[in-house]
């Protein structure tokens, strides 16, 4: 018999605490989260990420959220999916490959959770858009809207956020 989980995804903007929430989540509710596999595969490459990268991203985050699927309990949370992808994608390249609009339509019965961006930008390698994060916001919310997803907006500080999502979880 196949279990029934809820799938929850963090999306927004760069440093809106996307990864710290699923930490947290997953540790209130006993169960894994799934990582941005991007952050690895930019990690290891010894150049730049190119548009073709993502691609390649989308199909490695894919084959995590399956492993850590078989891991999961009631929740999985994931710190990222392809709505992020797609967006990035979109917003660095001007196209996005159609595998990763694909899968994006394909989630449909998970439940995002959408970062604000009142919380402090923190400096990481990866990170490329401190000043672009109100823009980027309202991308996401519009593309939200837009493929009609079942989403939650999270303000405040990551106290307030976490227990704005135990709550309604």
């Amino acid at each position: 018999m196949d279990k029934k989980i809820k799938k929850i995804i963090f999306t927004g903007p760069e440093s809106t605490g996307k990864t710290t929430l699923a930490k947290l989540l997953a540790q209130h509710h006993q169960t894994v989260w799934v990582p941005e596999f991007a952050r690895t595969y930019i990690d290891n490459l010894k150049r730049p990420y190119r548009e073709d990268d993502l691609l390649k991203i989308a199909k490695g985050q894919i084959d995590l959220e399956s492993f850590f699927y078989k891991k999961s309990n009631q929740y999985l949370f994931c710190d990222t999916s392809m709505l992020v992808l797609k967006i990035w994608s979109e917003y660095r390249f001007g196209k996005c490959h159609p595998f990763i609009l694909e899968q994006f339509e394909k989630e449909k019965d998970a439940l995002y959770i959408l970062c604000g961006t009142d919380v402090p930008w923190e400096y990481d390698v990866q990170r490329e858009n401190q000043n672009d994060r109100g823009e980027l916001y309202l991308k996401y919310k519009k593309e939200l809207l837009k493929a009609n997803k079942n989403y939650i907006e999270v303000v405040g500080n990551q106290g307030v956020r976490l227990e704005k999502l135990i709550s309604l979880l």
